[in-house]
């Protein structure tokens, strides 16, 4: 049991951190300084027009994907580049087949038109 001694210290402290953070707000919120247009749905001045759970067009979901996955890509990058030192040969062209792949995915998506907005 002495060996989870750790991991149970670190669950008590996180547990109490927790609620310390989730009560702290309490504590200093105030009701009394509420009125209705604070409480209104929305606080611009004008009046709500339109629907709010109107339909977008699919190319916005399709587009922030596609932003999404080449984004991501950004992010092997940086530790690749910090132990390229150390990775040799092997590791640059793993890179290199990364890239190809995912230059031969972006050139398909742009021949299906996935990137065209009209």
């Amino acid at each position: 049991m002495s060996e989870f001694a750790p991991i149970c210290i670190y669950l008590v402290i996180s547990l109490l951190v927790f609620l310390i953070l989730l009560g702290v707000p309490f504590l200093f919120a105030s009701n009394s300084s509420t009125y209705p247009e604070k409480l209104s749905a929305y606080e611009c001045g004008f009046d709500p027009f339109g629907d709010a759970r109107s339909r977008f067009d699919i190319r916005f979901y399709l587009v922030s994907i596609l932003f999404i996955i080449f984004d991501l890509e950004v992010t092997f990058f940086f530790p690749w580049a910090v132990s390229l030192n150390k990775i040799d040969l092997f590791g640059f062209w793993s890179m290199m087949a990364f890239l190809l792949i995912l230059t031969i995915g972006f050139l398909y998506e742009w021949k299906r038109g996935a990137l065209d907005w009209e």
